[in-house]
């Protein structure tokens, strides 16, 4: 990438962060193109749709969440970890009105999206941590690491709905943790 292609690309993901922050992940495009000082081909040169925008927004996010999952992996508490684990998925999932929207319908419906291809490494990490606590007994055998993320997408999004309630999340996720085992 040339140098100014790479400086409106960086440009265009700081302002995206900031403007799904401030505004949510149904954002103006044209706002972001506008506050990053480029014209909206530009974006769109860089980042061809909406999820492919909020994908690279969300990488960071990502690799968090990736890293987390292994550094937990060797937790002493398998159940425990995959708890704390889906609390900082829920965590995450808050940081952007609209997100949690956003992910539960690209799981379903456009499994080649790029917002979709980002939960692909989500799943596989949280499949490990699922499983070794399955292993060590703590968890039912029929619970799905796809059924979870879904789980703590709605959370994240009734908490969102409910600001003026700031434990809503975490009392249900509590709720839906209490019936894994």
């Amino acid at each position: 990438m040339r140098a100014d292609a790479r400086r409106n690309h960086d440009r265009l993901l700081a302002e995206a962060r900031a403007v799904f922050a401030e505004y949510g992940t149904d954002a103006s495009l044209e706002d972001v193109a506008r506050r990053a000082g480029v014209g909206i081909g530009t974006l769109y040169r860089h980042f061809p749709n909406r999820h492919a925008l909020m994908s690279a927004v969300f990488e960071d996010a990502v690799n968090e969440l990736l890293a987390r999952a292994c550094e937990l992996l060797t937790a002493p508490e398998p159940c425990g970890a995959l708890l704390t684990w889906l609390h900082e998925v829920v965590g995450h999932a808050a940081e952007y009105r609209g997100l949690s929207r956003a992910l539960m319908s690209v799981s379903s419906t456009d499994p080649a999206s790029a917002l979709a291809r980002c939960g692909t490494p989500i799943r596989e990490a949280g499949g490990a941590l699922l499983l070794r606590a399955q292993e060590s007994g703590a968890v039912r055998a029929d619970v799905h690491i796809a059924d979870l993320l879904q789980l703590t997408h709605a959370i994240a999004l009734a908490a969102e709905e409910s600001p003026q309630d700031p434990a809503l999340a975490d009392r249900l996720l509590q709720l839906t943790l209490r019936g894994l085992t």
